[in-house]
C-alpha cells in the first residue's frame, strides 16, 4: 500500500493508536523500575503511581548479595542458554528431516510432536515428577534441563518443518548432486537458511525458560539449582510482602528478557514478514 494514498486523518488515527499501545507497553516497565528505588514503608503509604521523594538505591545490593541473587541470576542463565541451543538446534534437525525426508513412518512421528503442543504442564507434572525422580537426577540441574528442552521441541518442531518446507527442493538436490552430504547440506544451507525462524524460535523459549516457576521449583530442593522466578517468590507471601525488594528482583530479572529481544529482534521481524510471504 502507497502511504501517499492514505489520508491525514487517517494517519493521525492510527498514529494516536500506535502511540497509545507504546505508552500501555511501555509504562508498566517504568513503573516497576520506579517503584524499585522505594522503600516498603515509603511503598504502603504513598501513592503508588508517584515517584520516589527520595531515591533509596538499597533495594538492589541487599537483594543481590545477602538475597543471594547471583546464585539465581546464574541459573537461570545456564538453564535459559542451554535450552535455547538445544531447542533451536534439534527443532531444525527434526525440521529438516520431516520436511525433506519423506518414509512412511515420518507423518506419524511429525504428528507425535505436535500432539505435544496440545499437552500443557500442569498435566505432566506428576508423571514427570516421577520420571525424574526414577532417573536418579532429582534436585540437579539435568531435572530441569531436559524437560525444559523436551517441553520446547515440539512447537519448535512445527515452526521449523513449516518453514523447511519452503526451501525449493531443487536447491537441495543440487548440492546433493555435487556430494554434498546430509549433514553438510543442513549446516551449510538449510540452517543458515532457517535464521529467521531460529530467532523467533529463540525469543520463545528464552522468555518461557527465564520466567517458568513451577517446574523449576518442583525439581529442585535446594537454592543452589533454582532460578530467578523462585527469588522473587522470597519476597512475595500470603503473610505480607517486601515491595521494594519485590520490584528490585523484578526489574533485576527483567533486564536480560529486554537485552535478549534487542539483540534479537531483527530476526523476529524478518521471522514474522517469512511466515507472511509464505501463506
Amino acid at each position: 500500500m502507497d502511504n501517499r494514498n492514505i489520508s491525514l486523518p487517517t494517519k493521525i488515527i492510527v498514529y494516536i493508536i500506535m502511540i497509545a499501545f507504546t505508552v500501555l507497553t511501555v509504562y508498566p516497565i517504568f513503573w516497576l523500575v520506579i517503584q524499585s528505588f522505594k522503600t516498603n514503608t515509603v511503598y504502603l503509604t504513598t501513592n503508588k503511581l508517584s515517584l520516589p521523594a527520595s531515591w533509596y538505591v538499597g533495594n538492589y545490593p541487599f537483594v543481590w548479595i545477602q538475597g543471594n541473587f547471583f546464585t539465581f541470576f546464574v541459573n537461570s542463565v545456564i538453564y535459559a542458554a542451554v535450552t535455547v541451543v538445544a531447542v533451536v538446534i534439534l527443532s531444525n534437525m527434526a525440521g529438516y528431516a520431516f520436511a525433506k525426508i519423506s518414509y512412511k513412518i515420518t507423518k506419524f512421528l511429525h504428528g507425535l510432536f505436535i500432539v505435544g503442543i496440545l499437552l500443557t504442564l500442569q498435566s505432566i507434572l506428576i508423571p514427570l515428577f516421577l520420571m525424574v525422580n526414577a532417573a536418579g537426577i532429582y534436585n540437579t540441574r539435568l531435572a530441569v534441563l531436559i524437560p525444559y528442552v523436551a517441553l520446547g521441541l515440539p512447537m519448535g518442531v512445527y515452526l521449523c518443518t513449516d518453514f523447511i518446507k519452503s526451501i525449493h527442493d531443487e536447491l537441495l538436490e543440487s548440492a546433493r548432486i555435487d556430494g554434498a552430504s546430509f549433514m553438510k547440506i543442513f549446516t551449510r544451507i538449510v540452517f543458515p537458511m532457517c535464521a529467521p525462524v531460529s530467532g523467533t524460535l529463540a525469543i520463545i523459549t528464552f522468555t518461557g525458560t527465564w520466567n517458568e516457576f513451577v517446574l523449576m521449583n518442583l525439581m529442585t530442593a535446594t537454592e543452589k539449582y533454582k532460578a530467578i522466578p523462585a527469588a522473587v517468590g522470597r519476597y512475595s507471601g500470603a503473610l505480607g510482602s517486601d515491595y521494594g525488594k519485590l520490584f528490585t528482583s523484578l526489574t533485576v530479572a527483567l533486564i536480560p528478557i529486554l537485552i535478549f529481544y534487542f539483540i534479537f529482534r531483527n530476526q523476529i521481524t524478518k521471522g514474522v514478514a517469512a511466515g507472511a510471504v509464505k501463506g
